[in-house]
Parts: structure tokens; sequence; C-alpha cells
């Protein structure tokens, strides 16, 4: 039996979990910063830091209490050292290393990504390998073959806006606020995801890459031109137009991995894979083409350190510890070479 403590302080919520053997969540407890970073449009990186350096010892005691253990019961600490804002990561790997030290037990570093995939043991521990993996959120849009645990192989990703920062940015445009994704996601329920014509950027023949610039622009560019001639924008229309070329691509690139590289399982993880119409949307084309589709549950989506426990647990059965040189890595890459 393993018992972990996990941090996740990556961008703008502090988290702490204790999870049993990789899929036991005893605590997860996350404190987000959602409230403050509204009015700024988006995550101030100082703010961030601040506010995990004030929070980070109450919500890992939180987390013990929760779990009903103690420092002393804990076989390791994991903590998220990479990719992020850098002074955010900071804060969770510094007291990572304290515990390790001061507990004298392994110091283990998860992937930021790695940890959003692992989400989904939690919910499945069993998953059949070789399987394909859509990481998307803010900061990230990836599609990664996943052939065991610790072995990674991202085979697509953005070349510009993520899609969860195009969502971002055009919800701040259609005056919707932030965070953009859910709100977009819920005033698009009620469009028509036909209405307005917008590009879909599928790249280069044979790419898995991803690009949403040039829609984010094209979604710009409407609102200018019809706050120009005062004409009325539908923006349940608008919205649920933007969703759907996002949710378009995704889907067909995630399938033309699939079909490449022979997975007959799909995960979705990250921020975004919370999105109602990207889950409906996926599940419809895995049941046409006979895959498997699987996403955690909402909570599970975010930022959080129950995913960086899991994540950990494979590492701790393998012996793959770090020492307390460790540093955070704000542009950390996932691959099968650093995993």
């Amino acid at each position: 039996m393993a018992l972990i403590m996990a941090i996740e302080t990556s961008c703008d919520e502090t988290s702490a979990a204790v999870v049993r053997d990789g899929v036991d969540i005893l605590s997860n407890i996350i404190s987000s910063q959602i409230d403050i970073h509204k009015k700024f449009g988006g995550v101030v990186p100082e703010v961030a830091s601040r506010k995990h350096l004030e929070l980070i010892n109450g919500v890992i005691q939180e987390a013990l209490d929760t779990a009903g253990v103690g420092f002393s019961s804990l076989d390791a600490v994991a903590a998220a050292s990479g990719p992020g804002l850098v002074g955010a990561l900071l804060v969770g790997v510094s007291a990572a290393k304290a515990m390790a030290y001061a507990l004298d037990i392994p110091l283990i570093a998860v992937n930021h990504l790695e940890g959003h995939i692992h989400a989904n043991f939690l919910v499945e521990p069993r998953l059949e390998f070789p399987l394909i993996c859509l990481v998307v959120s803010g900061g990230h849009t990836d599609l990664v073959v996943m052939s065991g645990h610790g072995s990674y192989r991202v085979v697509g990703r953005t070349r510009d806006d993520a899609a969860g920062e195009a969502f971002d940015k055009v919800a701040r445009t259609m005056g919707l606020g932030y965070p953009g994704g859910p709100l977009v996601d819920r005033l698009a329920a009620s469009g028509n995801g036909s209405a307005v014509p917008l590009p879909r950027a599928y790249l280069e023949e044979g790419s898995l890459d991803f690009s949403f610039s040039g829609l984010k622009s094209a979604v710009i560019n409407y609102l200018h031109r019809a706050r120009q001639r005062v004409e009325e924008t539908n923006l349940a229309d608008l919205a649920a137009s933007f969703q759907q070329a996002v949710v378009d691509v995704l889907v067909n690139k995630t399938l033309e991995a699939a079909e490449l590289y022979k997975a007959r399982t799909i995960l979705l993880a990250g921020g975004v894979a919370a999105n109602s119409f990207l889950r409906s949307s996926m599940t419809a084309a895995a049941s046409k083409y006979g895959l498997r589709l699987a996403y955690p549950p909402g909570i599970l989506c975010t930022d959080n350190a129950a995913m960086i426990a899991c994540a950990a647990y494979y590492r701790y059965l393998r012996g793959d510890f770090s020492d307390l040189t460790l540093n955070a890595v704000p542009g950390l890459e996932l691959d099968e070479h650093n995993c």
C-alpha cells in the first residue's frame, strides 16, 4: 500500500490531496483564485504566486485532516514541477521538497499534463493501452499516444492559441467574462452552431497539429464588423458556431490519431474536457467508430492534486524519485524521454 500526498500549484489553484494506491482519493482540497483574477480578465502570475504562498500550508493541513492521516503516515510526497507559471510552480515544489526532507520520504516530480491524463485512471484504473489522449486546456492542446504509464509521445499540439485560451479570448471579446470556457458552453446551448460561417484550420495533409488563432480572429472580426454597422449580434448563435468550429477540429484530429496509432481507447483531459459539447460530440464519434471513450468528472478536469498523486503512484512503483535539487520547469515537455 502506498499513501501519497501531492501538491498542485501550476497556475491559480492551490491544491493538495492524499491518495491511496493511485485510486482511493482520501482528500482533494482545491482553493481556487478565480474570483481574484476575474477582475483582470485572466491570471496574473505574480498575484497567483503570492496567493499560493498564503494558502499552501493551510491547504496541506486540510488535506491531511480530511484524509484522517498525519504526516507520519505518508509514504511519498509529489508535486507538479511543470509546465506552468514558474513562480506558482515553485511554491508547490518547495513545499514538497521541505516535506520530503523533514519526513525522509521519497520526492516525486510529476509533469502537470501527465497528471491531467491520469485523472482518467482515478476513475478507470484498468484502461487498455495503447490509447490516445486529447489534453485540452487554457495552456495546452495536445494529442498524446500513451503506450503505458510513463510512456508518452506527443503527436500533435497547437501551433498558436490553445483551445481554452481561444475560448477565454472570444468570451472576453463577447463581454461574457472570465473564465470564458464554461460561459461560452452555457450560452452556446441555446444557439445554432451553423448560424455563423467560421473557419476550421486542419493545416497540411497528415498533420495532427492544431491552430485556433485564425478562428479566434474570425470571431473578433465578425463582432467588430457588426458593431461598426450597428448591427445586433445573436451572441448565442456566435458562441455555438465558435464552439462547433473548435470541437469539429478536436474530434476529427483525435479520431485520425486513434486510427493512425491503432488505439481503441480515447481519453479526454484538461479543463476543456469538461465542455459539454466536446463530450457529447466525442461520445457520438467514438461510438460510430467502435472506440472506447473515457473522461473524468468535472472536478478532476480542472487543476487538482489528486491527479498528480495518481500519476505519482505509478512513478512510485517504478522507483522513479527526484532528489532535493528538483526545480520548477515552466516549459517542461511531456514525452517519452523525460517521463
